[in-house]
């Protein structure tokens, strides 16, 4: 952003989720985490001073009003969905799902692609971490299976790499070639001779084959955008952002 004004610490999301589904997605704005975790790393696994973490979660909890601590997974880059509300702490899951109010949905992502999911009427969420190797394995369909109707679900990918950054080998291409033939759109070919991948097309044909039409999001690079957006794949050594959803607790 070129106009000057601070760049807002969270991003929420445009989207036309129904009323009492809230959500949002961090930056790495604001926190007290030094670098190069500077400065709201929320990620505990990265090496980072526990107590900062601690901190900067706590910011969280009370800054942005959720109804409670986001339950936390520990990410494996794998399909597995957890019920949020019976997650305790640290459970090995790329998502979670609830239908009870008040329980935060969340995932933790430095390039990888979070997506979050609600149904029509406002019972169920849902929270993905989707890197190329979930995302090819099928967490995006595991998430979608949490729900009723497919068709009734929306879904909204937050901060992710782009495809000018995201350059992957052969391999990666014919994974999902061979899954979807379709797919030779999401890839060019890369000036070393290998492919940038497009993680937000590769998303959307997923969610789309499996019935979900509404998706919004996309339109962010984790790698390029270096003030507002930690990047495992720029800097290595780095901290983490939360994309989390819940339910309003009602009155």
């Amino acid at each position: 952003m070129s106009s000057g004004h601070p760049l807002p610490p969270v991003i929420r999301p445009e989207w036309p989720a129904p009323p009492g589904v809230r959500a949002l997605a961090t930056t790495r704005i604001g926190g007290v985490s030094q670098p190069p975790f500077d400065r709201l790393n929320l990620g505990t696994h990265v090496e980072d001073d526990p107590a900062a973490v601690a901190v900067n979660r706590r910011r969280l909890v009370e800054g942005q009003g959720l109804p409670a601590e986001p339950r936390w997974l520990n990410q494996v880059h794998g399909t597995g969905l957890a019920d949020a509300a019976q997650v305790a702490g640290g459970v090995d899951a790329d998502g979670s799902f609830t239908t009870e109010s008040g329980v935060v949905c969340a995932v933790l992502t430095a390039d990888c692609l979070p997506v979050l999911f609600c149904d029509e009427g406002g019972t169920r969420v849902a929270a993905a971490h989707a890197g190329w190797r979930g995302l090819h394995a099928g967490i995006l369909e595991q998430a979608v299976k949490t729900f009723v109707k497919p068709e009734g679900v929306l879904a909204w990918m937050g901060p992710a790499i782009s495809q000018a950054a995201f350059e992957v080998g052969p391999e990666v291409r014919e994974a999902f070639l061979d899954a979807d033939p379709g797919a030779g759109g999401a890839f060019c070919p890369s000036p070393a001779g290998r492919w940038l991948a497009d993680i937000y097309l590769l998303a959307r044909r997923r969610l789309r084959a499996v019935g979900v039409e509404r998706v919004f999001g996309g339109g962010y690079c984790t790698f390029s955008e270096q003030k507002r957006f930690f990047s495992f794949r720029r800097d290595g050594r780095t901290g983490r952002m939360a994309s989390l959803i819940w339910m309003e607790v009602k009155p």
